[in-house]
Parts: structure tokens; sequence; C-alpha cells
């Protein structure tokens, strides 16, 4: 007599199949955001080296670096409302093949204009972070979305930090031109993963594209960030500049005006008005400044030479390699970040990773004699980073309706653009306010270090202050899937 197979060896666990499949999904996303975010890094290692490369002066040489930054800036908050309106897995997609475009026209190219072109349109890729944030809550059973929501949000930081010294091996080894063949083959594999692998997601809510708004919002963006990150190049007090700042925020506040009166806006200001995704945006923007600020001054102790007196005469890879710790320590914290959103909330576990931050840069101010004394507060700091970017989109989702989701998250990220932009600007500032001679070079002073630690630890504490401020929303992450659905269906193939 045979005996008859259990039901239970006959068919798998459908919680497990669900948890398997939403594994897969956040893996290949958050593959995305890590490639996406070290293309911002990717130039780095030989940025000395661009003029002598691209013939081409100093000052021509920075849009490479530029490009990126101004692009990617107008990329998130657009690809976060084209995402709204025609689906976020279709735009998605789109951002990786920029990528791969990007890419390819850096590696075949070998000019300042090809370089300049192509660095742009791997900044119009970075779109595809905040859209794989909002994607994750309609993609991911519910109790596995804060975690995913956090790992994604970890990427914008971790791929910078595990891109520079990677790049500097790459362009060690062979030339710059393989740089950019690397990253075209990694976006190459992020494109066709995200084909196969992402589930289409019936999330379209249609409208009309607001090319007025995207086209005020990208005129007012470029003019102010250019010049806030050219203004020490040019001089804050040069014509140019101030045209550029006074220009871009008078256009900018047009946009606002044009906005508010738009029925089908790009971004709905009523939306970012509200205090729970205002306060969150506000404390984003000193968030990122502490976090970039820590990326430009650590690296430069590191490099100073030792005959300084305190720099610490490590090579650019070296530097980088001290420096990774700090970024897959933001990807350590991610889970952990994610459990203190489910037990505590978000507003709580963003104040912390603000003081964790300040927290950090104080250490900093104790801990600059030995290059493992600024690995140990740069882990730190980066700690801070990676349970306060995991907090951040989901306080600003779960303020915000499930349509406009990701050009909320998108402005979220805008803003730690700023916040960074803004960091670059006065660090380089401050590091240049107190210099010494040394063998006919012109080094920032001992003292310039620790006032920038000094104004990276405000900058946390101002966040962590503002994050007090914050309402508690409604929860609204159960929004993504019905009531009745089941943990299946959140991941379910439209």
């Amino acid at each position: 007599m045979s005996a008859e197979p259990s039901t239970t060896a006959q068919s798998a666990d459908p919680a497990d199949e669900s948890t398997a499949k939403a594994i897969w999904i956040v893996a290949t996303l958050c593959g995305g955001g890590l490639v996406a975010s070290l293309m911002q890094t990717l130039i780095i290692p030989i940025q000395p080296e661009l003029p002598r490369l691209l013939g081409t002066s100093s000052s021509n040489a920075s849009w490479v670096i530029t490009a990126t930054l101004l692009a990617a800036a107008v990329a998130m908050p657009v690809a976060g409302r084209l995402g709204d309106m025609f689906g976020k897995r279709r735009v998605i997609l789109i951002s990786a093949v920029l990528l791969v475009v990007g890419s390819l026209v850096c590696a075949l190219g070998s000019g300042l204009v090809p370089m300049v072109i192509g660095r742009a349109v791997q900044g119009l890729a970075m779109g595809f972070i905040p859209l794989g944030i909002s994607l994750m809550r309609e993609v991911t059973p519910p109790r596995l979305t804060s975690m995913s929501v956090a790992a994604m949000s970890a990427t914008l930081g971790v791929g910078g930090a595990i891109g520079l010294p990677l790049s500097a091996w790459v362009a060690q080894q062979w030339n710059w031109h393989a740089l950019f063949w690397m990253s075209a083959i990694l976006a190459a594999i992020v494109t066709a993963l995200v084909a196969i692998v992402v589930p289409r997601v019936d999330d379209a809510v249609g409208g009309h594209f607001d090319a007025v708004g995207a086209l005020l919002l990208a005129v007012g963006l470029v003019a102010a960030l250019i010049a806030i990150s050219k203004g020490n190049d040019w001089g804050w007090g040069e014509p140019a500049t101030l045209v550029l700042l006074v220009g871009g925020v008078v256009v900018l506040i047009g946009f606002g005006v044009y906005e508010l009166r738009h029925s089908d806006p790009l971004v709905d200001l009523r939306t970012t008005a509200r205090p729970a995704v205002l306060l969150t945006n506000l404390a984003a923007i000193a968030i990122g400044f502490g976090m970039m600020a820590q990326s430009i001054v650590i690296p430069q102790l590191l490099e100073l030479p030792e005959a300084t007196g305190y720099g610490m005469g490590q090579s650019l890879l070296a530097a980088g390699l001290w420096m990774a710790p700090g970024g897959l320590m933001m990807l350590v914290f991610a889970p952990i970040s994610g459990g203190m959103i489910n037990r505590f909330g978000a507003k709580p576990t963003l104040a912390l990773g603000a003081t964790v931050l300040g927290i950090g840069y104080l250490a900093a101010l104790l801990l600059m004699n030995a290059p493992w004394q600024l690995l140990v507060a740069s882990v730190i700091g980066s700690a801070g980073v990676g349970i306060g970017y995991a907090a951040m989109p989901t306080l600003i989702m779960d303020a915000t309706p499930l349509s406009e989701a990701g050009a909320a998250v998108g402005l979220n990220g805008l803003m730690r653009s700023i916040g960074t932009t803004t960091a670059a600007a006065v660090m380089t500032m401050v590091l240049t306010s107190s210099t010494i001679d040394l063998g006919g070079h012109t080094l920032p002073a001992e003292s310039t270090f620790h006032l920038c630690f000094l104004i990276g630890a405000v900058a946390a504490f101002v966040g962590a202050a503002i994050t007090l401020f914050i309402p508690v929303a409604k929860k609204r992450s159960a929004q993504a899937v019905p009531a009745t659905a089941t943990d299946d269906d959140a991941i379910a193939v439209g």
C-alpha cells in the first residue's frame, strides 16, 4: 500500500514564495541604486588629470563633475512625476538605459564636449533611486517594506563611498576609459535585471506632463546650483555668480507661483507644504549637508602630506579604502534602521540618525592623529547617515498620497542634493580661508579642518532638532495594495 504524498510536501508555503520574490526585487532595485550613485564619485580619482586628458583648462574640466550634479538635481523630481504618471517601473527602466548610454558616450569619447554630455546623461539616471524607493511599498509585502526602503535609501551613500576606491583601482590598473566601460557593463546588467525581475505594477495615474513647470524648475535649479558650486572659483561677489544665484532664485519663485496655479503641476506644492513633508525636506537639506561634509573633509585630511604635521600622507586609493568601511556601515544599518522604523516609527529613527551623524563629527574633532582614528569617526557618522536616510522617504510616503509618491520622494532627493551641493561649497570655502605654504604648495591649515567638523556637527544637530517638530502622519504603506490583499498580492505581476 503506497503512501500518498503530503499536501505540505507538494506545495511551497505561499508566504515563503512571496518573501523570495520580494528579496529578488529589492536586491535588483538596490543594485541599480548602487550603480547609479557610484557614478557620482566615478571621476574623482582622475579629476586632477582631467585637464591634460581632455586637452582643456582646469576650469572647463570641472564641468565634467558639475554636469552630473546638475542633471541629477533636475532628474529626481521630474523622473518622480513621470513615474507617477506612466508607471514607476517603466521610468526606472528608462533611467537604467540612460545610465548605459551616458557611460558609453564617455567611454567612446575623448574630448571635453562628449565627456560633459555623457556625464550629464549619467546624472539623469539618478531618477532611478527615488523611483525605486517609492516603488518598494508596491512590490514588497508590508512586513518587508520599511527594511526595503531603508536598503534602497542607503544606496545613495553606499555607492558613493565604495565608488572612490573601486574607481581609483580601475584607473590605476587600466586607463580612464576603463572606468566608463565598467559603468556601462554594470548599467547594462542592471537594465536586464530590472526588465526581468521587477514586476509590472498598475500604478500609472495618467495626467498631463507639466513641461513649462519642468523647464522653470530646470532653469532655476541649474542657475542656482552653478552659482553655489562655482562661487569659490569665480568669486562670490563676481557679477556672473550673483546673476546666476539671484536669477535662479527668482525663477524658482516663479516656478512656485506657476505650480500653485496649474491644475496638473509637476510638483504639488500644497502637498509639499504639509508640515510633515516640509519639515522632512528641511531636515534632508541639513542631513545631506552633514553627509557630504565628511566625504569632502576626511579624504583631504588623509591625503595631505605628513610634513604638515597633521596630514596622513595617504594615496588616493588608500584614502578611498579608509573611507570604504563607512559606506559599508550605511549598508549594515539599513536593515537595523528598517527594524527601528517598524518598532519606533520613522520620526525618532530620523532624529537618532541625525544625532549619531553629529556625534561622528564631534568624534572627528578628537580623532585626527591617525588614519584609523578618522576611520572610526567616519564609521560613526556613516551609521547616522544610514539610519537617517532610511527614515526620510518613509516619512514622506506616509504623508503623501500613493499617486504622488514618486514626485514627493524625488523632491526629497533633490533636497538632499541641495544639502550636499551647499556642503561642498561651504567646506571648500572654509578649507581655503586659512592656508599654509609647504614647498610652494598652498594647503589648508589645521584649524580649517576643526572648523569643518564643527560645522558638520551643527548641521547634523540642526537636522535632528527639525525632526522633532515633524508631526506624525497616518501610515500609508497599506495603500500599496487593497485591504484584503495578501502578501503575495503585493508583488504579483500585473
